[in-house]
């Protein structure tokens, strides 16, 4: 089967070993990147396309008739038209389960960096200020522990897992969203949305963006959080409602946020977010999938779920 990956410098591929997935196909061809309006002409005459965050629409199936699969190496499938795939007869598959360890350390990070306001600290520390300090220490922007305060998780799949028990190391309270009329036998504590906003000291995303979740964490939804708590994501931009967000954070209802995903990325340099005044917003650039390790077992899973295809049982299917 013919392959082409359309964004393939999206995995720093020099760092890869990408022999087997390519041994998989009769011909793998890769592009650094693929504008939108180049990828229709990219995808003739392939059987399967690989992607990360390239846009796939109903204009493409309809463009390629010899296409059969999609690979999209990532968990989030929400840049392929699903629905146009079933209509056309291509199987689409994801990866799962490959960066567990990175984004969840990611996570913490994130969480112990607006806890002790880390990057206001090294700021001052470049311009000077510990050195002319006539103290030992800067103590000018509070600090607070992890240790029994109160983290609510929204997702509770294998990362969400993962950080809970992150945080139960560091001594935290972890409280996970529930939905009515469900029961759960996997040991969390379940509280209803609304309680998991009003409890919680830190809340940290990392569910699916569908149209259910679409900017879930909006402007009522930070007003329901505790006054001084702190927002984490790590999952998709568009659970976030960013300019109610900024609002949060300039207002002082919250105490601070860490990202490492927007709703749009890259983003651009006027943005919002980007220019948010809250000296308590820690933004990292969509890395915390991206250890080395992380990304070879994407390669490694791409390349099980290709082989699987071929021979007519395909796994991690999601369309």
């Amino acid at each position: 089967m013919r392959a082409v990956f359309l964004d393939y410098q999206s995995m720093k591929p020099d760092e890869l070993d990408f022999e087997k997935l390519a041994g998989a196909t009769s011909e793998f061809v890769t592009h650094d990147v693929t504008p939108p309006d180049l990828v229709t002409e990219r995808i003739q005459g392939f059987e399967v396309v690989i992607l990360n965050k390239v846009k796939f629409e109903r204009a493409h199936f309809e463009a390629a008739p010899d296409l059969k699969l999609i690979l999209v190496s990532a968990t989030g499938t929400d840049n392929v038209d699903k629905q146009a795939a079933s209509d056309h007869g291509v199987v689409v598959c994801n990866v799962t389960a490959y960066g567990t360890p990175s984004v969840s350390q990611h996570t913490l990070m994130l969480m112990l960096m607006v806890a002790t306001q880390a990057e206001r600290y090294r700021n001052d520390v470049k311009a000077g200020r510990w050195s002319e300090s006539p103290m030992f220490c800067l103590m000018d922007y509070p600090i607070i522990d992890l240790a029994g305060r109160t983290l609510g998780l929204i997702g509770y799949g294998e990362l969400g897992q993962a950080v809970g028990r992150l945080a139960e190391a560091f001594g935290m309270r972890v409280l996970v969203m529930g939905r009515d009329g469900v029961d759960y036998d996997d040991g969390s504590e379940r509280v209803s949305f609304d309680t998991l906003l009003e409890q919680s000291d830190f809340i940290s995303l990392h569910g699916l963006l569908n149209a259910q979740t679409q900017k879930m964490m909006n402007r009522e939804a930070f007003q329901k959080m505790k006054p001084g708590s702190f927002l984490i994501n790590t999952a998709r931009g568009g659970l976030v409602d960013e300019d109610a967000l900024c609002d949060a954070l300039e207002s002082g209802h919250l105490a601070g946020a860490g990202l490492d995903v927007v709703t749009t990325e890259p983003p651009a340099k006027d943005s919002r977010l980007l220019n948010c005044k809250h000296p308590n917003l820690v933004i990292t650039p969509h890395s915390a999938w991206a250890s080395r390790e992380s990304r070879q077992r994407i390669v490694n899973i791409m390349q099980a779920n290709l082989e699987a295809f071929i021979e007519g049982a395909p796994i991690n299917r999601v369309a």
